[in-house]
Protein backbone atom coordinates (compact mmCIF):
# COMPACT_ATOMS: atom_id res chain seq x y z
CA UNK A 1 0.00 0.00 0.00
CA UNK A 2 1.67 2.85 -1.19
CA UNK A 3 -0.01 5.33 1.48
CA UNK A 4 1.04 5.24 5.01
CA UNK A 5 -0.89 5.86 7.25
CA UNK A 6 2.23 8.05 9.60
CA UNK A 7 1.14 9.72 12.41
CA UNK A 8 -2.57 8.93 12.67
CA UNK A 9 -2.11 6.24 15.03
CA UNK A 10 -1.73 8.55 18.14
CA UNK A 11 -3.18 7.92 21.18
CA UNK A 12 -4.31 11.24 21.16
CA UNK A 13 -5.93 11.03 17.74
CA UNK A 14 -9.12 11.70 18.54
CA UNK A 15 -8.32 14.45 20.88
CA UNK A 16 -7.12 16.41 18.49
CA UNK A 17 -9.03 19.47 16.83
CA UNK A 18 -10.49 18.59 14.03
CA UNK A 19 -10.32 21.94 12.62
CA UNK A 20 -6.16 21.38 11.99
CA UNK A 21 -7.62 18.38 9.09
CA UNK A 22 -7.75 19.20 5.38
CA UNK A 23 -11.06 20.32 3.91
CA UNK A 24 -11.29 19.99 -0.20
CA UNK A 25 -13.42 22.07 -1.94
CA UNK A 26 -15.59 20.04 -4.50
CA UNK A 27 -13.39 21.29 -7.57
CA UNK A 28 -9.90 20.07 -5.48
CA UNK A 29 -11.91 16.67 -5.34
CA UNK A 30 -13.00 16.03 -8.80
CA UNK A 31 -9.55 17.25 -10.34
CA UNK A 32 -7.68 14.85 -7.48
CA UNK A 33 -9.73 11.85 -8.12
CA UNK A 34 -9.10 11.88 -11.95
CA UNK A 35 -5.32 12.46 -10.91
CA UNK A 36 -4.74 9.82 -8.32
CA UNK A 37 -6.76 7.03 -11.13
CA UNK A 38 -4.08 8.57 -13.75
CA UNK A 39 -1.48 6.98 -11.05
CA UNK A 40 -0.63 9.89 -9.55
CA UNK A 41 0.40 8.78 -5.97
CA UNK A 42 0.71 12.62 -4.70
CA UNK A 43 -2.95 13.14 -5.80
CA UNK A 44 -4.12 10.04 -4.39
CA UNK A 45 -2.29 10.89 -0.77
CA UNK A 46 -3.55 14.55 -0.72
CA UNK A 47 -7.19 13.20 -1.11
CA UNK A 48 -6.55 10.85 1.72
CA UNK A 49 -5.30 13.43 4.27
CA UNK A 50 -8.34 15.50 3.30
CA UNK A 51 -10.95 13.45 4.02
CA UNK A 52 -9.56 11.93 7.20
CA UNK A 53 -12.34 14.63 8.46
CA UNK A 54 -14.97 12.57 7.07
CA UNK A 55 -13.08 9.03 9.01
CA UNK A 56 -13.02 11.24 12.21
CA UNK A 57 -16.57 11.90 12.08
CA UNK A 58 -17.73 8.45 11.37
CA UNK A 59 -15.72 7.10 14.02
CA UNK A 60 -17.54 9.02 16.78
CA UNK A 61 -20.74 6.87 15.60
CA UNK A 62 -18.90 4.35 17.33
CA UNK A 63 -17.91 5.61 20.24
CA UNK A 64 -20.02 4.06 22.81
CA UNK A 65 -18.70 0.33 21.71
CA UNK A 66 -16.10 0.64 24.06
CA UNK A 67 -13.33 0.24 21.33
CA UNK A 68 -9.82 1.91 21.24
CA UNK A 69 -10.83 5.13 18.64
CA UNK A 70 -7.21 4.92 17.76
CA UNK A 71 -7.81 1.42 16.21
CA UNK A 72 -10.89 2.80 15.12
CA UNK A 73 -9.66 5.68 13.18
CA UNK A 74 -6.79 3.43 12.08
CA UNK A 75 -9.45 0.88 10.26
CA UNK A 76 -11.68 3.98 8.98
CA UNK A 77 -8.86 4.92 6.82
CA UNK A 78 -8.43 1.57 5.37
CA UNK A 79 -12.04 1.71 4.22
CA UNK A 80 -11.34 5.55 3.24
CA UNK A 81 -8.51 3.73 1.14
CA UNK A 82 -10.37 1.49 -0.55
CA UNK A 83 -13.40 4.09 -1.28
CA UNK A 84 -10.29 6.35 -2.87
CA UNK A 85 -9.20 3.24 -5.31
CA UNK A 86 -12.15 1.96 -6.30
CA UNK A 87 -14.30 4.96 -6.91
CA UNK A 88 -15.56 5.66 -10.23
CA UNK A 89 -14.89 9.45 -11.54
CA UNK A 90 -16.93 8.44 -14.25
CA UNK A 91 -20.41 7.79 -12.38
CA UNK A 92 -22.22 11.32 -11.20
CA UNK A 93 -21.98 10.64 -7.57
CA UNK A 94 -20.25 12.21 -4.81
CA UNK A 95 -17.13 10.69 -3.06
CA UNK A 96 -18.57 10.92 0.49
CA UNK A 97 -21.44 9.38 -0.83
CA UNK A 98 -19.15 6.26 -2.07
CA UNK A 99 -16.71 6.47 0.81
CA UNK A 100 -19.14 6.75 3.83
CA UNK A 101 -20.32 3.43 3.39
CA UNK A 102 -17.52 1.96 2.36
CA UNK A 103 -15.97 3.04 5.79
CA UNK A 104 -18.75 1.87 7.84
CA UNK A 105 -18.60 -1.07 6.72
CA UNK A 106 -15.29 -2.13 7.64
CA UNK A 107 -15.02 -0.40 10.80
CA UNK A 108 -18.16 -2.49 11.43
CA UNK A 109 -16.47 -5.70 10.12
CA UNK A 110 -13.44 -5.08 12.34
CA UNK A 111 -15.92 -4.59 15.54
CA UNK A 112 -17.92 -8.04 14.54
CA UNK A 113 -14.05 -9.72 14.48
CA UNK A 114 -13.57 -8.31 17.46
CA UNK A 115 -16.21 -9.03 18.99
CA UNK A 116 -16.44 -10.12 22.75
CA UNK A 117 -19.04 -12.71 21.57
CA UNK A 118 -17.15 -15.01 19.38
CA UNK A 119 -19.21 -16.97 16.71
CA UNK A 120 -17.39 -19.81 15.54
CA UNK A 121 -15.93 -20.72 11.82
CA UNK A 122 -18.51 -22.91 10.86
CA UNK A 123 -21.24 -20.66 12.38
CA UNK A 124 -19.79 -18.09 10.43
CA UNK A 125 -18.81 -19.96 7.85
CA UNK A 126 -22.77 -21.22 6.93
CA UNK A 127 -24.08 -17.50 7.40
CA UNK A 128 -21.88 -15.94 4.92
CA UNK A 129 -23.05 -19.11 2.30
CA UNK A 130 -26.59 -18.32 3.11
CA UNK A 131 -25.86 -14.61 2.53
CA UNK A 132 -24.49 -15.58 -0.82
CA UNK A 133 -27.91 -17.80 -1.63
CA UNK A 134 -30.05 -15.13 0.02
CA UNK A 135 -28.25 -12.74 -2.83
CA UNK A 136 -28.56 -14.81 -5.52
CA UNK A 137 -32.26 -15.58 -4.92
CA UNK A 138 -33.17 -12.57 -4.50
CA UNK A 139 -31.78 -11.32 -8.05
CA UNK A 140 -33.37 -14.92 -9.80
CA UNK A 141 -36.71 -14.73 -7.85
CA UNK A 142 -36.83 -10.34 -7.86
CA UNK A 143 -38.16 -10.70 -3.81
CA UNK A 144 -36.63 -11.58 -0.72
CA UNK A 145 -36.51 -15.72 -0.80
CA UNK A 146 -37.83 -17.45 2.53
CA UNK A 147 -35.30 -19.17 5.38
CA UNK A 148 -36.97 -22.65 3.69
CA UNK A 149 -36.06 -21.49 0.12
CA UNK A 150 -32.23 -20.47 1.14
CA UNK A 151 -31.98 -24.17 3.24
CA UNK A 152 -32.79 -25.57 -0.32
CA UNK A 153 -30.36 -23.81 -2.21
CA UNK A 154 -27.47 -24.80 0.49
CA UNK A 155 -28.74 -28.12 -0.16
CA UNK A 156 -28.44 -28.25 -3.87
CA UNK A 157 -25.04 -26.79 -2.98
CA UNK A 158 -24.42 -29.91 -1.00
CA UNK A 159 -24.66 -28.06 2.62
CA UNK A 160 -27.21 -30.15 4.27
CA UNK A 161 -28.47 -27.72 7.29
CA UNK A 162 -31.26 -27.51 8.98
CA UNK A 163 -34.11 -24.07 8.65
CA UNK A 164 -32.91 -23.75 12.15
CA UNK A 165 -28.99 -23.80 11.80
CA UNK A 166 -29.45 -21.37 8.90
CA UNK A 167 -31.66 -18.80 11.13
CA UNK A 168 -29.37 -19.33 13.82
CA UNK A 169 -25.66 -18.84 12.16
CA UNK A 170 -27.56 -15.50 10.29
CA UNK A 171 -28.54 -14.32 13.75
CA UNK A 172 -25.34 -15.28 15.34
CA UNK A 173 -23.38 -12.64 12.77
CA UNK A 174 -25.49 -9.72 13.33
CA UNK A 175 -23.91 -7.02 14.90
CA UNK A 176 -25.08 -5.12 17.96
CA UNK A 177 -27.01 -1.49 17.48
CA UNK A 178 -26.50 1.03 20.07
CA UNK A 179 -29.02 2.70 21.17
CA UNK A 180 -27.35 5.78 20.24
CA UNK A 181 -27.13 4.94 16.43
CA UNK A 182 -28.43 7.30 14.18
CA UNK A 183 -30.82 5.90 11.61
CA UNK A 184 -31.83 9.49 10.06
CA UNK A 185 -30.14 13.34 10.26
CA UNK A 186 -31.49 16.23 8.04
CA UNK A 187 -27.89 17.18 7.66
CA UNK A 188 -28.37 19.65 10.63
CA UNK A 189 -28.28 19.15 14.41
CA UNK A 190 -31.27 17.18 14.35
CA UNK A 191 -30.81 13.43 14.11
CA UNK A 192 -33.34 10.25 14.79
CA UNK A 193 -31.73 7.70 16.98
CA UNK A 194 -32.79 3.84 17.67
CA UNK A 195 -33.61 5.30 21.35
CA UNK A 196 -36.35 7.49 19.73
CA UNK A 197 -38.25 4.83 18.10
CA UNK A 198 -38.57 2.25 21.26
CA UNK A 199 -41.43 3.10 23.06
CA UNK A 200 -42.15 2.62 26.88
CA UNK A 201 -45.90 1.79 27.25
CA UNK A 202 -45.31 2.69 31.07
CA UNK A 203 -44.72 6.30 29.77
CA UNK A 204 -47.43 6.88 27.13
CA UNK A 205 -49.65 9.74 26.76
CA UNK A 206 -52.67 7.94 28.32
CA UNK A 207 -50.73 6.15 31.25
CA UNK A 208 -49.64 9.74 32.02
CA UNK A 209 -53.33 11.21 32.09
CA UNK A 210 -54.50 8.65 34.51
CA UNK A 211 -51.44 9.22 36.88
CA UNK A 212 -52.65 12.38 37.36
CA UNK A 213 -56.20 11.83 37.31
CA UNK A 214 -55.63 9.06 39.75
CA UNK A 215 -53.17 12.17 42.05
CA UNK A 216 -56.33 13.98 41.82
CA UNK A 217 -58.90 11.75 42.96
CA UNK A 218 -56.67 10.92 45.79
CA UNK A 219 -56.33 14.03 46.78
CA UNK A 220 -59.82 14.54 47.19
CA UNK A 221 -59.78 11.76 49.89
CA UNK A 222 -59.42 11.77 53.56
CA UNK A 223 -56.27 11.40 55.27
CA UNK A 224 -56.92 8.43 56.62
CA UNK A 225 -58.54 6.51 53.57
CA UNK A 226 -55.34 7.96 52.05
CA UNK A 227 -52.91 6.11 54.23
CA UNK A 228 -55.53 3.21 54.08
CA UNK A 229 -55.08 3.36 50.01
CA UNK A 230 -51.78 3.64 50.56
CA UNK A 231 -50.62 1.00 52.95
CA UNK A 232 -53.06 -1.51 50.98
CA UNK A 233 -52.26 -0.74 47.38
CA UNK A 234 -48.45 0.49 47.12
CA UNK A 235 -46.68 -1.08 50.17
CA UNK A 236 -48.90 -4.45 49.71
CA UNK A 237 -50.35 -4.71 53.51
CA UNK A 238 -53.56 -6.83 54.27
CA UNK A 239 -56.74 -5.23 55.66
CA UNK A 240 -55.30 -6.93 59.15
CA UNK A 241 -52.31 -5.42 59.43
CA UNK A 242 -53.54 -1.87 58.10
CA UNK A 243 -56.29 -2.42 61.29
CA UNK A 244 -53.24 -3.11 63.43
CA UNK A 245 -51.15 -0.54 62.21
CA UNK A 246 -53.49 2.53 62.92
CA UNK A 247 -55.63 1.16 65.67
CA UNK A 248 -58.82 0.22 64.35
CA UNK A 249 -61.24 -2.59 63.19
CA UNK A 250 -60.48 -4.93 60.46
CA UNK A 251 -64.24 -4.26 59.53
CA UNK A 252 -63.08 -0.26 59.62
CA UNK A 253 -60.89 -0.91 57.30
CA UNK A 254 -62.53 -2.66 54.93
CA UNK A 255 -65.39 -0.59 54.82
CA UNK A 256 -62.89 2.88 54.16
CA UNK A 257 -60.99 1.10 51.90
CA UNK A 258 -64.50 0.29 50.07
CA UNK A 259 -65.68 3.76 50.30
CA UNK A 260 -62.54 5.37 48.98
CA UNK A 261 -62.40 3.02 45.96
CA UNK A 262 -65.71 3.91 45.08
CA UNK A 263 -65.03 7.73 45.30
CA UNK A 264 -62.07 6.87 43.06
CA UNK A 265 -63.85 5.07 40.43
CA UNK A 266 -66.87 8.15 40.35
CA UNK A 267 -63.62 10.57 40.00
CA UNK A 268 -61.85 8.66 36.99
Amino acid sequence: MAYQIKFYNKVDLCGINTSKLKTLTAQEMKVLLKAAHEGDDEARNTLIDGNLRLVLSIVQRFQSRGENPDDLFQVGCIGLIKAVDNFNVDMDVKFSTYAVPMIIGEVRRYLRDNNAVRVSRSVRDLAYKALSARETLSRTMAREPTVEEITAALAKDGFEHTKEEVVSALEAIVEPISLYEPVYTDGNSDSLYVMDQISDPSCSDEVWVENIALKEALDHLSGREKMIISLRFFKGKTQMEIASAIGISQAQVSRLEKGALERIRKEL
